[in-house]
């Protein structure tokens, strides 16, 4: 994987499961953070066909610096033929997508675990 050619960030962290790239933040998504974090989740966004989870379970806060990195990291990864979901349980995270009106877009799911599961469910549907 490219992770090692990226430089460090404390605000995310990346692994492969379940044929899945995760993309998992981490802290206080702020206009700082988003700069730190843009160059690593840029190239990891470059990749074809990406199946990736946007995992927010270990964010505390969230403005809009934030939400635009999400909006950039999802158009990125649709640009490139791939699938993104999201991992949201926070109910200011929420609220911030539905006054947006992202919610929609992003389709949160509460856990990782139902983010891995979302395929099976939808076949079986």
């Amino acid at each position: 994987m490219i992770d090692g050619a990226l430089p460090a960030t404390g605000h995310l962290h990346t692994y492969s499961t379940q044929g899945y790239l995760v993309l998992e933040f981490h802290g206080e998504i702020d206009v700082s953070a988003a700069i730190d974090m843009a160059p690593a989740l840029d190239a990891h966004t470059a990749q074809p066909a990406l199946a990736a989870i946007i995992d927010l379970s270990h964010v505390v806060f969230l403005d809009c610096s934030g939400l635009r990195l999400m909006c950039r990291a999802r158009r990125r990864i649709l640009e490139h033929s791939g699938e993104l979901q999201l991992v949201c349980a926070h109910p200011m995270t929420l609220r911030i997508l539905r006054v947006t009106g992202l919610f929609p877009s992003f389709d949160p799911v509460p856990s990782l675990k139902e983010a891995l599961s979302k395929d099976d469910i939808e076949e079986a549907g």
